[in-house]
């Protein structure tokens, strides 16, 4: 299976991002009003870096309160490990372990059309799992 499998159906206009120059305290809001635990963080149009709880805890324990007024593009990790639609669902995983990191924007052509988690490939590789099992004991029941 690859990325494209598994973002197809999503819209990458439901993908929640912040602009480079949003203020950290602002995107703690968005964070936590949506429940997420990342969010790309875009300049002119293209994906500069990714803002996580990670920075925040980093940022927090380095500079305290004062690093809520700093704006994305100083307390992101930067840059973006990016994959495209073709990669798959096991380089992905492979990249991420390497790398320590839990979100992959998606890029085709220069564009993110897509935004996953470590927890989109975990939940993909099970269900590809499942449904072999699956098929594995209707072989042998019918043998």
């Amino acid at each position: 299976m690859d990325i494209a499998q598994l973002i197809a159906g999503r819209a990458s206009s439901d993908i929640v991002t912040c602009d480079v120059d949003v203020p950290m305290r602002e995107a703690l809001a968005v964070l936590a009003t949506r429940r997420i635990g990342a969010l790309p963080v875009m300049r002119h149009g293209e994906v500069a870096g990714i803002f996580s709880e990670r920075d925040v805890v980093y940022c927090l324990g380095q500079e305290g309160e004062a690093s809520l007024s700093k704006p994305l593009g100083e307390v992101m990790t930067a840059p973006a490990i990016t994959v495209e639609p073709g990669t798959s669902v096991d380089e992905a995983l492979g990249l991420m372990t390497r790398r320590r990191i839990r979100h992959l924007p998606v890029i085709q052509n220069g564009q993110m059309c897509g935004f996953i988690s470590i927890g989109d490939l975990v939940k993909a590789q099970v269900d590809a799992i499942a449904t072999e099992a699956e098929a594995m004991r209707t072989y042998i029941q019918s043998a």
